[in-house]
């Protein structure tokens, strides 16, 4: 997203039909012909069709050996990728990111790179096994006793389209900050992963693509985000964006945003929703501001889809645990001057807008950019891979990360960092921070720091009754310091019965959190992660 001319930015292969093999053999020759225009004949209608049902199909019988090698167990890698396909369906990936997960079933290079604090060396990330998930015991034991940066997010998809921290634009300067690296855990099939957090601040870029998208021509581009990890700032994108880092104007930019800002664009509920950023407009349909068609979606693990051609554009999502994806918006461009014909650039950004708007949080695993409009039957053939690979923010009896308030879209927070007795929590922006950092013990406690300074999340002074306030307190083993993290979102205390609650549902930087009686309101669901 850029600043609008009138209005200041808020802070805040042609793989073909021939058969999954020989997509995987070409992928790394780079023959895809799909931004090529077709020279017009007699018969190129009847050809459209035929090879447009025969793509469909190839995608469609992916599906089986999707989901036969993802849920094979953990000893052994998908028998195909969301790339491979895309491939398939006719339209290949140009660009493939993930820290979690090979997305080809053939590849065996590095996912990422992360930098260690205390010498400031780097490592490369890779994966178990060929097409196989990420290996994320080398990166604890590089990192171990220090912290990570992760400074690369490798494109699995041979063409060199690596994102890198971003450098200035014209709405803020850089470089931005970089993720870190622990800060968003994950599993994968069982297997232990991490996220890339993006705190405001944080930013990845590309300027200088191969095969991204330029002009009108035809893209599609997924991300699986964190579907409760967002706020109302400027701009949570990934996909398509300006070259030169500044707003050149409507229709030179178009990626997947998430989020909840309501200054140009937005759907139906409070939000966050699914837009496209297509600069000077978050777009959630035709028109310029309100699409009722385009819903809340804060799936833990959200799939997010745009893809647009000539005048023609739509909008899917879904759960990237279970079931299929829908349809939000299918239909032309906006009714709005300068985004028909698009003027796309062809960089590509994550975690911020196109002029390096970067006021937005949330958290990305994977995504990917083709070549040509992708068919809905090949999107859904790629989301019933996504749900196959199993992501979890459960390992087993312990998980560790930042305790999110879904309805805020900010995390559980000890004030100042304090280590003092009988602190009360808030919520505030969600920074990775080691306040924000929270471990769910085998024993039920929600503990917080390490070491000597390890506080438990407490009921005080073992009061049952609402409005009790939530402190911090010595680990002590009491039943107030015992917390049942529900399937439905909530957090009780065993002791008394009552949710974990953000007074009077704000959603303000600096709200506290206290207990009162379950009642299924947004201020008290809660995701760890």
């Amino acid at each position: 997203m850029g600043t609008t001319r009138t209005r200041r930015r808020l802070l805040f292969g042609r793989g073909g039909i021939q058969g999954l093999s020989a997509a995987v053999r070409h992928r790394g020759r780079h023959a895809d012909t799909a931004l090529q225009a077709d020279v017009p004949s007699p018969t190129r209608s009847a050809r459209t069709r035929w090879k447009t049902v025969a793509r469909a199909g190839a995608a469609t019988a992916l599906v089986a050996g999707a989901l036969a090698g993802a849920t094979a167990g953990t000893a052994r890698a998908a028998t195909s990728g969301p790339c491979d396909i895309y491939a398939a369906g006719g339209t290949s990936c140009v660009a493939a990111h993930s820290t979690t997960r090979a997305l080809y079933a053939s590849y065996n290079g590095p996912l990422y790179q992360v930098r260690r604090a205390s010498d400031n060396t780097t490592r490369n990330i890779g994966v178990l096994s060929a097409g196989g998930y990420a290996d994320a015991a080398a990166q604890d034991s590089f990192c171990s006793g220090t912290t990570c940066l992760i400074t690369i997010i490798y494109d699995q998809s041979g063409r060199g389209n690596n994102l890198t921290q971003a450098p200035g634009g014209g709405a803020a300067g850089g470089p931005d900050n970089l993720a870190n690296a622990t800060a968003a855990p994950t599993t994968v099939a069982g297997h232990k992963a991490y996220g890339v957090f993006v705190a405001p601040g944080t930013g990845y870029r590309n300027n200088h693509t191969n095969g991204i998208a330029t002009g009108d021509n035809p893209e599609g581009m997924y991300a699986i985000f964190d579907g409760t990890h967002y706020n109302g700032g400027c701009c949570f994108d990934y996909g398509n964006a300006e070259t030169d880092s500044n707003d050149d104007g409507n229709g030179t930019m178009e990626a997947i945003y998430f989020g909840n800002i309501k200054v140009w664009g937005y759907g139906s509920g409070n939000g966050p929703w699914i837009m496209a950023d297509l600069e000077n407009g978050l777009f959630s349909g035709v028109n310029q501001h309100y699409n009722a068609g385009d819903p809340t979606i804060n799936y833990r693990y959200t799939t997010a889809i745009i893809k647009g051609g000539a005048n023609h554009w739509a909008i899917r999502g879904g759960n990237a645990q279970s079931g299929g994806l829908s349809t939000f918006y299918d239909g032309p461009r906006p009714n709005v001057a300068g985004y028909n014909p698009m003027r796309k650039q062809g960089a590509i950004i994550l975690g911020i807008g196109g002029d390096n708007s970067k006021g937005a949080q949330g958290t990305f695993y994977e995504g990917v950019m083709t070549s040509g409009y992708p068919s809905d039957a090949t999107e859904n053939a790629v989301q019933a891979n996504i749900t196959a690979a199993g992501y979890s923010n459960s390992s087993g009896g312990t998980s560790t990360g930042a305790l999110h308030a879904v309805g805020a879209g900010k995390c559980l927070d000890v004030p100042n960092s304090s280590t003092t007795a009988g602190t009360q929590l808030q919520i505030w922006d969600c920074s990775g921070a080691a306040n924000q950092t929270w471990t769910r013990t085998s024993s039920g406690q929600l503990t917080v720091y390490s070491g000597s300074s390890q506080m438990c999340l407490d009921a005080y002074n073992n009061q049952t009754s609402a409005g009790t306030k939530v402190v911090t307190w010595p680990c002590n083993g009491g039943a107030n310091q015992q917390w049942q993290v529900n399937s439905d979102g909530t957090v009780t205390g065993v002791q008394s019965g009552l949710c974990l609650d953000v007074t009077g549902a704000s959603t303000a930087n600096g709200a506290l959190a206290e207990l009162w009686q379950c009642n299924g309101g947004s201020n008290q669901q809660w995701s760890l992660n």
